[in-house]
This record gives structure tokens, C-alpha cells and sequence, in this order.
């Protein structure tokens, strides 16, 4: 076979593709961690290739439900039958082989488009015989040394047709390549743009439901516990190792003030006009510590009553969170809770498709996980029921607002001692992570339920900018008498609103 190839990368050889039959029976569904989790979701592995390593770095949805895999040692994999209700009749075809880890991938308009270590490109298939024959460069403007941590993570295309990519630091903590710790944007005509600086260790990006980027960096330098940051054009998201390529992109304007070691985020965000300081603050240990992928829950109510959330990957506990995100003062901020559990393995990357099926592709290598495989694929489905959960927490003048999916029990609602609330900080910091700082315990003052039920307003004797609250609701109760299925939740404050 021939294989055309447009562009300066080369690319090895395609390899023939090859039908290999799924190893699991019709209806076999994995156990639960988490006991509850069943009366809501079927989890379900999804068989892969007898004999083949598959360390799934990137999904993409395809027509015709066919769903596309690409493997962190850069094969791009066909699976048909992935949507169906016998997984024993799922099949797979190798299409491409040569790609350099991808960790982003997208399916439009007959190309798949991945980003891996040192370029972001597409490929087709020219004569249907189910090989990708064709490989174009569209953009490579970024450096690689080699060094084990360069990954580069990219979105889907936005709204404009730009795809987003996220440079790693080389080794995590330099930046010996250009534009590593850099967000770059991609035009279709291959244009290339810097777009953020600050990124330290990026598991993935992608947009909320009106269109602003976002990333997930992990706990180390600069970050004293991993988070979910906003990508505003022209902003610092935190480290500054990177900050030395300034003087090559002119568009971004003069180079941020470097962040003081052993500050706070609230001071420096005061301090620094450009620095945007994390949407979302995932407390190390008590949620995740490792987020990955960011897709936004879009699913018209197929996938779950979480509308417009995003749902988050969560490599070392092998989860999937949820993040309710809210603007004040236009900043971003707001709550994350833990959601579904027990996956085989860590999670990498994530896509929902329109029938509300959620597709899961785990890796461990070089990252351990709560799960025990090293690399699968897995799928999740809604069975419609509606649990007992916290549906949204807002920041409001002197406390938060917190919205149910049901209605509560309102002698229980209205008693302040269901709600216990404590709030801390990290030192923002050159060394790797931080301590859990600067704690303090807010005193609810008042709980008041609307009307209906779902609606409850919490007033503190006080609420600190910069500072994680977390929300204890083990107490309530709803009106049926069930208790929330994900009781805690972790508010990052950025702002207050009336201040």
C-alpha cells in the first residue's frame, strides 16, 4: 500500500487492517465500587484486541457509530460495535500506525485530526478500504527534546474551527523546548498562536457549554494541589517556567511579573493583571489527584440531569467527577464532587456521544491508578433515575446557594447543624504542591429552603477570597427520606460576589 504524506513529519507505515473479534459475553457488566452507583449507571468494559497493547490516549466519535482509538503508542484503532447491546460482537481494525502519543483526537468532515508530542494533523482514508492513506501536517511550531513528560494535549475544534493545544514542561519542571508550559492555537488554515502561558502539566482540555477553554494542571510546582483553569486569551494560568518565550510571541504583550514564592493565589491575582487564577481547586486526596479529560455534559438529558456541568477524568482514582462552574466579577469558579467510580483503570480520555453513552479510555503506564488494568476501554449509560444529589452550589452575598434534584425534608434543611463547612488555602509555591493552609472553620449562620423544596440558602459569618470550601451535607435528607449520594462538595472562591 502507498501512503501520501503532506507535511515534514514522516510517518511509518500503514499497517493492513485486521477484524479481531471482542472476549466478553453478552451482558456482562463490571462490579461497583461504589454499592449505590448501579441503581443510576452501567458501567461495562468494552473488549479490545485479543493480544494487543491498547493504552488509550484519545477517542473520537465517527459516523455510522464507529468509535476511533488512538494509543499512546501512536496506533489509531477502528471499533465497530461499540454502541451495541452484544459487546461480544465488537470489532476492530488497525488503520494508522506511526503517530507520536497522540492525546487529542477529532473526526471532521472525512479526517481524523490528532495532536501528538510534536505536531497536530489529520488523516484519511482515500480509497475506503479502511486504511488511513493520507497524512497532513498542519501545524509543528512547538519543541520537543525527547524528555518523557512533553506531552501535548489537544481540543476539538471551537466555535471559530481553532483547535487548542497544551504543552507540558519538559521533565514537568523546565522549559527547554519551545512553547513548552504554553497554550498554542490552531487555525484551519494551520496558523499558529500563543495563547496562554503558566501550564505546567496538562490531562486534558476542552470547552464548557458556552465555549471558553479550559485545562486541567496537575499538583507540583506552582500548583500546590491540581486544578481546572480557564484558558483566557492573553493570560498567565501560573507557572512561569515557560514565561521565557515571551519575546517570540509579541501578541501576547510584555511578559506577567514572576508569582513570589510562598504567597497566596488571591494576593498574587491582585498583583499579577494577567494572571487568571484556577477556576476550580481540586483538593489533593480528598477528590483526585491526577484530573484529566474536560467535556462538557451536553446531552440534552440522556447522560444525566447534570446539564451543562463538565465531567472530568480523574487518572489516579480511576473516576469520573463533576464540576458546576459559575462567573463572578468575570472570574470563574465553583464547586467539583466526586460522580462515578470503580473504573478498570486511570482515565485518560472521555467522550459523550449524542445517545448518552459516555466512552472511558484508561492508561497507567508511567502513572499509577486505583484501577487494576493497565490500559481499557469502557462505557457508561444513564438508566434514567434521578439521584439525590447536590444539583448546583453558587457563590451568594454572605454564604452559597445550593440547588437539590429533589425536594428536602425541611425540618432537616433548616437545621444549621447538617451543614458543616471548612475552608483553606495553598502556598503558592516554586516547590512541588503544597499543604492544605490558612484553615478556617465558617460558622453557618442560617439555612433557609425555598418554597419548593430544591432550594436552599446557607448564610456563614464568613467567607475568605482565594480559599476551597468544603460543604459537608451528610445530614440531609430528602423529603422521600434518602440521603445525597455525594454529600461533600468543594467550592473554590476566587470572588465574592457584592465585594
Amino acid at each position: 500500500m502507498e501512503v501520501k504524506i503532506i507535511g515534514t513529519m514522516a510517518v511509518a507505515a500503514v499497517m493492513s487492517s485486521q477484524w479481531v473479534e471482542g472476549q466478553i459475553r453478552k451482558g456482562d457488566v463490571l462490579p461497583q465500587t461504589d454499592s449505590e452507583q448501579s441503581q443510576y449507571y452501567v458501567r461495562e468494559l468494552i473488549p479490545m484486541p485479543k493480544g494487543e497493547v491498547l493504552e488509550v490516549g484519545s477517542l473520537a466519535l465517527m459516523p455510522e457509530k464507529r468509535l476511533a482509538i488512538a494509543t499512546r503508542r501512536g496506533e489509531i484503532w477502528i471499533c465497530d460495535g461499540a454502541y451495541g447491546e452484544d459487546l461480544s460482537k465488537v470489532k476492530w481494525s488497525l488503520a494508522f500506525s506511526g503517530a507520536h502519543e497522540p492525546l487529542g483526537m477529532f473526526y471532521k468532515d472525512g479526517w481524523l485530526h490528532f495532536t501528538d508530542r510534536e505536531a497536530y494533523g489529520r488523516i484519511r482514508d482515500i480509497d475506503g478500504d479502511g486504511r488511513y492513506d493520507e497524512y497532513q501536517v498542519l501545524s509543528n511550531q512547538w519543541g520537543i527534546t525527547g524528555d518523557y513528560h512533553e506531552y501535548a494535549f489537544g481540543s476539538s475544534p471551537d466555535k471559530n474551527g481553532d483547535v487548542w493545544t497544551v504543552h507540558c514542561l519538559t521533565g514537568s519542571g523546565r522549559a527547554k523546548a519551545q512553547w513548552r508550559g504554553w497554550c498554542l492555537r490552531i487555525t484551519p488554515d494551520g496558523k499558529t498562536i500563543p495563547t496562554c502561558s503558566g501550564v505546567r502539566s496538562p490531562g486534558g482540555i476542552g470547552f464548557n457549554h458556552v465555549g471558553d477553554a479550559f485545562y486541567t494542571d496537575n499538583q507540583g510546582l506552582w500548583n500546590g494541589t491540581s486544578c481546572i483553569k480557564h484558558l483566557k486569551p492573553g493570560s498567565f494560568t501560573g507557572n512561569p517556567t515557560g514565561n521565557v518565550y515571551y519575546d517570540q510571541a509579541p501578541e501576547m504583550g510584555k511578559r506577567p511579573k514572576d508569582p513570589v514564592s510562598g504567597s497566596r493565589i488571591s494576593i498574587e491575582a491582585d498583583r499579577i493583571p494577567e494572571y487568571v487564577p484556577p477556576a476550580i481547586q481540586v483538593p489533593h486526596g480528598k477528590v483526585g489527584q491526577s484530573p484529566t479529560a474536560l467535556i462538557s455534559e451536553s446531552s440534552k438529558g440522556k447522560f444525566s440531569p447534570f446539564t451543562d456541568q463538565l465531567l472530568v477524568g480523574e487518572q489516579t482514582h480511576s473516576q469520573v467527577q463533576r464540576a458546576y462552574l459559575e462567573k463572578v466579577n468575570g472570574v470563574y469558579q465553583g464547586a467539583i464532587w466526586k460522580f462515578l467510580d470503580g473504573f478498570e483503570c486511570g482515565i485518560v480520555p472521555m467522550q459523550l456521544a449524542e445517545d448518552g453513552t459516555l466512552f472511558v479510555g484508561g492508561t497507567n503506564r508511567g502513572w499509577a491508578s486505583v484501577g487494576p488494568k493497565t490500559f481499557t476501554l469502557e462505557r457508561v449509560r444513564w438508566n434514567g433515575v434521578v439521584p439525590f444529589e447536590m444539583l448546583t452550589m453558587e457563590a451568594a452575598r454572605g454564604g452559597f446557594t445550593l440547588r437539590f434534584t429533589e425536594p428536602l425534608d425541611r425540618e432537616i434543611a433548616e437545621d444549621i447543624a447538617n451543614y458543616k463547612v471548612a475552608a483553606w488555602t495553598y502556598i503558592y509555591q516554586k516547590s512541588y504542591g503544597s499543604p492544605e493552609v490558612d484553615k478556617v472553620t465558617p460558622k453557618v449562620l442560617s439555612a433557609e429552603l425555598s418554597e419548593d423544596g430544591k432550594l436552599v440558602r446557607i448564610l456563614l459569618d464568613t467567607m475568605i477570597k482565594g480559599h476551597v470550601h468544603h460543604l459537608d451535607c451528610n445530614g440531609l435528607r430528602s423529603k422521600s427520606g434518602k440521603a445525597l449520594w455525594h454529600p461533600n462538595s468543594y467550592y473554590t472562591l476566587n470572588e465574592i460576589p457584592g465585594e
